[in-house]
């Protein structure tokens, strides 16, 4: 079973006796809803579990994704397929060198009818934005997105504008091809509560693509594929008041504290995991065991989030890099070395 793929909750317990079974709590209605998803999303997406929970912790968290993946993976896919099960509306931006930011957040649009300029909305205004190749986009047009991501608005003309709750950007990219890309800067890599790897297919997932493409799948008619709507936003906000009461004791914050701060004294790093950094594993450690069926933290649910949540905060010394060190591998190390709660 993935790292990122839940134990199904236990269920209820219901008094015996002639009366009728209680209506269940809306956080577990949200959880069962939430746990849908993933047979949905499998009606168009092999052998993704990992990359459908994170997605799902971050829509918990009120965060937003990193994708990376070789091209052909599912990652658009993915995204889609998630909007219609959670009935979401989504919006797609290819990003290119010539994309400007105003393409992203929408402008002011003269009407000669009424001699007025009235805001045209862009494409930031959905609730799942699809930023696909965010890479390849000059870091003026990257930065039209920060205060999307971190403010949940939009300012145009001095006026802000609320974008829809929820709002969730997941951003994709290439690991292989580096020519013609700007890369992302360490202040809006911060900003992605998770970095998720989308690996290939293993042999037997890639046998049922192509058996459901000669079957007459086509990736661009999800209706056809079947996938309907499991879960909605009353489900996602049910679910978030859940996960805000889930208990931390103080000894799950200072392992949290404690492995944040193990990545700053690494030789192998030139910076280490920041305080916002720590806050995010928290977040997606309690969000992890909400999902998992409990109301409070253990230390496996922060070791279950630590890679996705800090791999892309930490930056390499390049001696290390051309030592073959990964940001993967000197968290794995530190997870091993830092002493867990009992």
């Amino acid at each position: 079973m993935s790292a990122l793929t839940p134990e199904p909750a236990e269920p209820t317990a219901v008094s015996a006796g002639p009366a009728a079974p209680a209506e269940p709590e809306p956080s577990d209605r949200a959880r069962a809803s939430l746990e849908a998803l993933r047979s949905e999303i499998a009606k168009a997406v092999v052998g993704q579990d990992a990359a459908v929970t994170g997605l799902v912790v971050a829509l918990l968290c009120r965060g937003h994704v990193l994708l990376e993946g070789v091209p052909g993976v599912a990652k658009t896919l993915l995204v889609r397929a998630l909007a219609a099960s959670l009935e979401l509306d989504t919006k797609r931006v290819q990003f290119t060198p010539d994309l400007m930011p105003s393409d992203v957040t929408g402008s002011l649009v003269y009407d000669a009818r009424t001699a007025e300029f009235s805001f045209q909305p862009g494409p930031v205004f959905t609730h799942l934005l699809l930023a696909d190749e965010i890479n390849r986009t000059p870091p003026k047009t990257q930065s039209s997105l920060l205060e999307a991501m971190e403010e949940r608005q939009v300012t145009v003309d001095g006026t802000p504008r609320p974008l829809p709750d929820p709002f969730l950007v997941a951003a994709t990219q290439n690991p292989l091809e580096y020519e013609g890309t700007y890369p992302l800067p360490e202040a809006q890599l911060d900003r992605f509560l998770l970095k998720l790897t989308v690996p290939l297919p293993s042999r037997q997932d890639e046998i049922d693509v192509l058996t459901r493409h000669a079957d007459g799948f086509n990736p661009r008619d999800l209706d056809a594929a079947g996938i309907r709507p499991v879960a909605g936003p009353a489900d996602l906000e049910a679910a978030r008041e859940a996960v805000a009461k889930t208990t931390v004791s103080p000894e799950i914050a200072g392992y949290v504290v404690d492995i944040c701060r193990a990545t700053r004294d690494s030789p192998s790093l030139a910076l280490g995991v920041s305080p916002r950094g720590a806050t995010a594993l928290l977040s997606t450690a309690r969000a992890w065991a909400w999902l998992t069926g409990r109301d409070y933290v253990i230390p496996d649910d922060v070791k279950a989030l630590a890679l996705p949540t800090l791999r892309h905060r930490i930056h390499l010394r390049p001696e290390a890099e051309m030592e073959g060190v990964t940001p993967d591998s000197v968290i794995t190390s530190v997870l091993a070395h830092v002493p867990v709660p009992r």
